[in-house]
């Protein structure tokens, strides 16, 4: 699981990367994190307001530090992953949707 915090380099932006690096330790997710701070890069993703968190390319959070319950069901499918069991905590509501596009669900 690719997760990218995006933001300038607030304060906000610095506690929502230690927030979901702490969790998927906490958890055990195997996770690849990274810091995105160009503004042009930013704006690619259509974030206006920062912290963005961006999963596997797809923009699940914006704005605001976002909570340790939302932030653990983000890495519930990197944890499934690493105890081998890929059919638990899948994000996807939609049994019927194509799950090869991209974002969580790929």
């Amino acid at each position: 699981m690719n997760i990218k915090v995006l933001g300038t380099g607030c304060a906000n932006c610095k506690t929502t990367m230690t927030l979901i690096d702490q969790a998927a330790k906490d958890l055990g997710a195997d996770i690849n994190l990274e810091k995105v701070e160009d503004l042009a890069q930013i704006m690619q993703y259509g974030v206006m307001t920062t912290p963005g968190v961006v999963i596997d390319e797809k923009v699940v959070h914006a704005g605001g530090i976002p909570e340790r319950a939302v932030i653990e069901g983000w890495l519930q499918g990197a944890t499934d992953k690493v105890s081998g069991d890929s059919s638990a905590g899948a994000c996807c509501d939609d049994s019927s949707s194509d799950k090869s596009g991209g974002g969580c669900c790929s």
